[in-house]
């Protein structure tokens, strides 16, 4: 029997698929991965340059842990 599990969601925005950087989100505390999304949205509001191009969220989890990820690709348009 597998102790483990994992799941995988994606958004594209536009039809764009270039980026010149990857930033990777994640948590493994239930707190930590309750307040992820917003994280995610204050790091995006503090990087106005940034185009965000696709997000990845993977869950994953042992019998002992879950992690939550969310993985971010972006375009900085100044770069």
């Amino acid at each position: 029997m597998d102790a483990g599990s994992s799941g995988t969601g994606r958004v594209r925005f536009g039809s764009d698929k270039n980026f010149t950087g990857v930033k990777v989100f994640s948590a493994t505390m239930m707190a930590d991965r309750a307040r992820l999304g917003d994280e995610v949205t204050k790091w995006i509001q503090a990087n106005p340059t940034f185009e965000v191009r696709e997000i990845i969220v993977t869950q994953s989890s042992d019998e002992a842990f879950h992690c939550l990820s969310m993985t971010v690709f972006y375009f900085d348009s100044e770069a």
